[in-house]
């Protein structure tokens, strides 16, 4: 009895460069994510707007992760779901 050969990876290697040229490395977890790179009163601004948008408890907004860099400027990402269903 012979073994079966190998299928042919070129459709799973286009696929893969594909996805790595439209820099799909981004999270498939269902949430939409924003980064923000703002002077801290405008960051506040924004994260306010963004809560009162999207209220926490219907589409799980938070701010994921924050970074304060030089000169009074934070960079955070906001996370929420796309709908409130």
């Amino acid at each position: 009895m012979r073994t079966p050969s190998r299928p042919p990876l070129n459709s799973l290697k286009q696929s893969m460069e594909a996805a790595r040229e439209n820099g799909s490395n981004a999270k498939r977890d269902g949430f939409v994510r924003e980064t923000f790179i703002l002077a801290r009163p405008q960051a506040r601004e924004k994260a306010r707007e963004c809560f009162e948008r999207w209220p926490r408890p219907a589409y799980w907004t938070e701010i994921e992760s924050w970074f304060e860099r030089p000169g009074d400027v934070i960079e955070f990402t906001i996370r929420r779901l796309p709908t409130a269903d």
